[in-house]
């Protein structure tokens, strides 16, 4: 054990071990799509929303359990105090842990699929599943190769609005397509936050993320372009009437995207500095979502 875990109380790890913030990442593609689905068809079922939301946290944390398990594996998460496998020096209680909360999330969706007699939703979830798994699993192990962000886009975005609408609706739409770019763009900025500290552990593990291939400075402005493109998207939306514009309420969490892209500008080769930016990500997730759903709602 090191001086630095002895100086952080265990409850502080444990906090920063289960990520409750980042569990809005689950929440936001079921908020917006049903919201769309709200919209267009004036439909809202409040039992299948809290089904699926309920759902879609277990499998959330299967997730984080999982790559948890599978980086201790590969030994990247060696200095990483607040790793679930390293709090309690269990790795196959994890494992098993993970695999309970992916059945029970799979089960609500199950249910969804059998009130509904309509198979559509389960197979897209366990789409998104696969996805999930091949982020960190074995053989796949596709985030040490840099492509997290794309399978997180898809997983959250595409795949994971076009379920949480059909779970409403049981149709397809191109609005809820379009508002899952934004979602999908502004959660994959949350998964590239997540690297800018830990540079030197995923070299030495191997992991070719994407600050690895591009370096922290040219990662941070890459950063400022990948944060920004949210907003035009959505004002191009509006124009197109796509979007009602009362979505244009999403504008709202602009100060906090100022504030990741300075943070990390500032302090993108410092890893004790810049290892919350992952934390004001999740801020301009949440808040740009539940705009963009209210928006709907009220469109």
């Amino acid at each position: 054990m090191t001086q630095n875990q002895i100086s952080i109380p265990k409850n502080k790890l444990w906090l920063a071990a289960i990520k409750p913030p980042m569990y809005s990442v689950a929440i936001m593609p079921i908020w917006v799509g049903s919201a769309v689905a709200f919209a267009e068809t004036k439909v809202f079922n409040g039992v299948i929303f809290a089904v699926f939301m309920t759902a879609a946290i277990l499998i959330l944390a299967w997730e984080n359990i999982s790559n948890d398990v599978f980086d201790a594996e590969t030994g990247i998460d060696q200095n990483k105090h607040h790793s679930l496998v390293n709090l309690t020096g269990d790795k196959q209680l994890m494992f098993w842990l993970g695999n309970l909360c992916l059945g029970s999330g799979l089960l609500g969706i199950i249910a969804i699929a059998l009130l509904q007699q309509d198979p559509a939703v389960i197979a897209i979830i366990l789409l998104c599943c696969a996805l999930g798994y091949m982020y960190q699993g074995p053989p796949f192990r596709l985030g040490y190769q840099g492509l997290g962000e794309i399978l997180c886009f898809f997983a959250f975005g595409p795949l994971g609005m076009t379920a949480a609408y059909y779970s409403q609706t049981q149709t397809w739409s191109i609005t809820n397509l379009a508002a899952s770019v934004i979602v999908g763009i502004v959660t994959s900025l949350v998964l590239f936050c997540s690297h800018f500290h830990q540079v030197k552990d995923d070299i030495a593990a191997g992991k070719k993320s994407p600050i690895v291939r591009l370096g922290t400075e040219t990662g941070a402005k890459v950063l400022v372009w990948f944060t920004a493109s949210i907003y035009p998207f959505t004002m191009l939306f509006v124009i197109l009437n796509i979007f009602p514009i009362w979505t244009l309420l999403s504008f709202l969490s602009l100060p906090y995207a100022y504030k990741l892209c300075r943070h990390v500008l500032e302090n993108h080769n410092q890893p004790d500095k810049v290892n919350n930016c992952k934390f004001i990500a999740v801020k301009v997730h949440f808040l740009s979502c539940l705009f963009l759903g209210i928006g709907f709602v009220i469109g």
